[in-house]
């Protein structure tokens, strides 16, 4: 591709907002034209807004770009990753979309609303034909389209390619990297030699998002999954990546060789469709019985693939395993691209 699509960046000086930076520099499809932030950054150098806290360096023609305040305008490109704060997300959102944009969003605000995608690209890519109604429902010339939590991420794509057996009831424990707190995040006093066992609303996100993301879509209407999803969630003292340990109750039991077969052959519409930032297999199983673990495995495939393990009976439930993904990447900004990408082979980038 010659012409690149020219992107913006809503919350551009945060941290999932470098990682939108990182992820895209280089890309072959995008180019970021554009960076976003509050009104206290406006009018600054991109170095003088933002304290870079990604390792290295921001890109030098980042750098010396200008933030911009995050209202729509004519210098505005039509794609925009947003990774606004929840507290602000929602009204700068929904204006941009309604001027026109496509906001591809890692902020939590739309998420559950009934004609927004809730997407993982390989397991609910089909949740995209619900746009035009989002559309016509809102009468917005532009579109809402939302990544998951970040834990929900790492659930979804190792409960994804077991959707065939009939998924019944999940328990998922979560151990969640600091990261997944953001800038400064957790005070290190709370963490280190110690588990917090509470994030906040992070419980019910995860068994809100994994039902409406394994759900079935028409053209105006998602269907969740007619599943119980119980989760427990806890910050523990680890850089970038999030554990999961599942257990899972089927309506067919399978053998744990179909479990293992059924996780290591699933592909979906991103690798199908060779998307620039798509892992050639979304998820990895690992036969090592101390696997997968964040340090080794996190960054796997880019940190954009998920990591399976530990496959065993349940004897509560039917099979438990571990999961494993990369937080910040997979399950933010890598996710959102990831999103993008698919739209724009699905053609709603035009125009």
């Amino acid at each position: 591709m010659t012409n690149k699509m020219e992107v913006g960046i809503l919350g551009a000086t945060g941290m999932v907002g470098q990682q939108f930076i990182r992820f895209l520099e280089g890309h072959p499809w995008f180019e970021i034209t554009w960076l976003g932030a509050s009104g206290r950054s406006a009018g600054k150098r991109y170095s003088d807004a933002a304290k870079w806290n990604l390792s290295g360096d921001a890109p030098d023609r980042i750098r010396s770009m200008q933030v911009t305040e995050s209202v729509a305008g004519n210098s505005v490109p039509k794609l925009l990753f947003s990774a606004m704060d929840a507290s602000v997300a929602t009204e700068i959102e929904r204006a941009f979309a309604a001027a026109g944009h496509i906001v591809v969003s890692n902020s939590s605000n739309h998420r559950m609303e009934p004609d927004v995608p809730l997407l993982v690209p390989e397991v609910n890519a089909c949740h995209l034909r619900i746009l035009p109604w989002q559309k016509q429902l809102r009468g917005w010339q532009g579109a809402i389209v939302t990544n998951p939590n970040c834990s929900t991420v790492t659930l979804t794509m190792a409960l994804g390619p077991l959707k065939p057996f009939g998924i019944r009831r999940v328990i998922a424990t979560t151990m969640q990297a600091v990261s997944g707190a953001g800038y400064p995040g957790v005070p290190s006093m709370d963490i280190l030699g110690n588990i917090v066992p509470y994030i906040g609303k992070e419980e019910e996100k995860m068994q809100e998002e994994t039902q409406k993301i394994l759900g079935t879509a028409t053209s105006e209407r998602i269907e969740p999954l007619d599943a119980l999803v119980s989760a427990h969630c806890n910050r523990v003292a680890v850089i970038d990546g999030h554990t999961v340990a599942v257990s899972v109750e089927f309506e067919s039991n399978p053998s744990q060789a179909e479990v293992i077969e059924a996780l290591q052959s699933f592909r979906g519409e991103p690798q199908k469709r060779n998307l620039p930032s798509a892992p050639a297999a979304p998820v990895h199983y690992l036969p090592e019985q101390d696997r997968p673990q964040p340090r080794r495995d996190a960054e796997r495939e880019r940190g954009m693939a998920c990591s399976v393990g530990r496959l065993r009976p349940c004897p509560v439930l039917h099979w438990k395993f571990v999961a494993l993904a990369h937080n910040t990447i997979r399950g933010a900004a890598g996710a959102a691209v990831l999103n993008a990408e698919l739209m724009f082979v699905e053609g709603l980038l035009d125009g």
